[in-house]
């Protein structure tokens, strides 16, 4: 009986482990995809950002340099020159 019973044991918790192991590749499955995901989202913010570098470049290289920007009236005066005029 002693013997029928330890069986009956090792049977319950091999059940049980099984059970688990069968959670754990399910969430290995989930997390998995998840990491593909986040893979593609930092991918595309990735290039999102190499873009936005691209233009701010660009811009950059539009503004005038150092020594031409003498020549450049602005289009407002400061509080500092109104208040000389």
């Amino acid at each position: 009986m002693s013997e029928l019973n330890q069986i009956d044991q090792i049977a319950e918790r091999v059940e049980r482990l099984l059970v688990r192991y069968d959670e754990l590749t399910r969430t290995n499955a989930l997390l998995y995809q998840q990491i593909g995901t986040l893979t593609q989202e930092r991918d595309s913010l990735k290039s999102r950002l190499s873009a936005a570098r691209a233009r701010v470049d660009a811009l950059l290289e539009r503004l005038p340099s150092e020594n031409s920007s003498a020549s450049i009236k602005p289009a407002f005066k400061t509080a500092t020159e109104r208040d000389q005029a």
